[in-house]
């Protein structure tokens, strides 16, 4: 029994490395956010993103193990480098909000947490900022962080596990689920960056391209198109239930006391019912632990775009790969040196996501319809029925993200 436990999961490790990236800083604030403001109204965006991103993650992973390529690599091949250039280009920018955007939270909840320790003033943000970095940048550079990672991501369980257990607790009202399953976008506040930047933390294009690396570092051929189909449900089912578990959690605690989520702290309140002040420690561990395991694969990310585009070794330890990533962490300073506020800072940088994910589909789309690539395995008319509909969500969250943009700028 064991070897067949460690069997199936050996078999969707790419999928549990998705979950491990996408249930971070970023999708616990939008999720709680939504749930405090909209109460489970907004439900449709969890499922359709799930849906949209499992019919991505299945044609990625076609189009890669059938051409045993890289998806950067064949976009440079088949559109040309400017094409490509101007994909990485948007990809390096929403890390990069990533990365402002999970350090300010990270910093603020640090913060909150340790007023009461530091004569009601708390740990500097610069200073929680600095210290996060130099560290992860040393693990990094010195190549000992696996462990590091492993340890982040129990705890980073731990509080999925709190939220899901919270929603038992609290569980919302069955037909409040039931009418937030009917698409609809809520007329007050400014729900379109909200409703972008779930999808954005979800369906995020940069986790969906390092999918092509995966799948091919897991030596996938067409003879294992089911247990790649697998490895892409598991993930995507575990993704839907713990963020309608985040989202559920804060629905039952925060949304009937009108209370929104407007600082980073105020996420905590939603596990309360749980284990009440020993949720502040919960929490507060969690979303710490998160923050860090999300931002050291977007330290990396530039690095990968940039072997994968070169289609050469991914050999960390270059001097220009160090600086590289040395620049992205440096980012993480910008909120703690100029200031913001971090809970909407976060929710804009999930947003941008849904900018490029038009292209990305529509890329995919042609390479998964050229005979003289793809042979017998070129798509029949499902899959590209399934993916057209993607492009027509992919195109309606493009809108929807511009739209809350220019309210946010209002």
């Amino acid at each position: 029994m064991p070897g067949k436990v460690g069997r199936f999961f050996s078999s969707i490790a790419p999928g549990i490395f998705i979950i491990g990236y996408v249930i971070g800083t970023g999708s616990v604030t939008t999720m709680a956010a939504a749930g405090a403001k909209y109460g489970m109204s907004l439900t449709w965006t969890c499922v359709l993103s799930s849906i949209f991103t499992y019919v991505m993650l299945i044609a990625i992973s076609k189009t890669s193990i059938v051409t045993g390529e890289t998806l950067l690599h064949l976009f440079r091949r088949h559109f040309g480098a400017p094409v490509t250039i101007f994909f990485i280009a948007g990809l390096m920018a929403t890390q990069l909000s990533s990365i402002v955007g999970v350090m300010a939270i990270v910093c603020d909840v640090i913060r909150e947490w340790s007023l009461p320790l530091t004569a009601g003033e708390g740990v500097p943000p610069l200073a929680t900022a600095v210290a996060i970095t130099a560290l992860l940048y040393a693990l990094f550079f010195f190549g000992k962080h696996e462990s590091f990672l492993k340890a982040l991501a129990f705890l980073v369980g731990l509080m999925g596990f709190s939220f899901l257990i919270t929603l038992v607790m609290v569980a919302p009202d069955l037909e409040d689920i039931l009418q937030g399953l009917v698409p609809r976008v809520p007329s007050e506040g400014n729900p379109n960056l909200l409703v972008a930047s779930m999808v954005g933390t979800t369906m995020a294009t940069v986790v969906l391209i390092t999918r092509s690396t995966l799948v091919l570092e897991k030596r996938w051929t067409t003879l294992d198109f089911r247990e790649e189909h697998r490895d892409a449900l598991v993930s995507v089912a575990l993704l839907l239930v713990i963020n309608i578990a985040i989202m559920g959690s804060a629905a039952g605690t925060l949304f009937p006391k009108g209370i929104e989520v407007r600082q980073a702290i105020d996420m905590v309140h939603a596990l309360e019912p749980l284990a009440g002040r020993l949720a502040v420690t919960i929490f507060v561990l969690g979303i710490v632990s998160a923050g860090m395991s999300s931002l050291f694969p977007n330290y990396l990310l530039g690095v990968w775009l940039l072997t994968d585009y070169l289609h050469i070794p991914r050999e960390v330890n270059r001097s220009s790969f160090r600086l590289l990533v040395l620049g992205c962490a440096l980012m993480g300073l910008f909120v703690p040196v100029f200031g913001g506020r971090p809970v909407p800072i976060m929710i804009a940088s999930q947003a941008v996501s849904p900018v490029l994910m038009p292209l990305f589909i529509l890329l995919i789309l042609v390479l998964l319809n050229k005979p003289a690539l793809m042979g017998e395995h070129k798509n029949k008319w499902p899959m590209n029925a399934a993916l057209a509909a993607t492009l027509v969500f992919a195109l309606f969250m493009l809108y929807t993200s511009v739209l809350g943009f220019l309210d946010l700028a209002g």
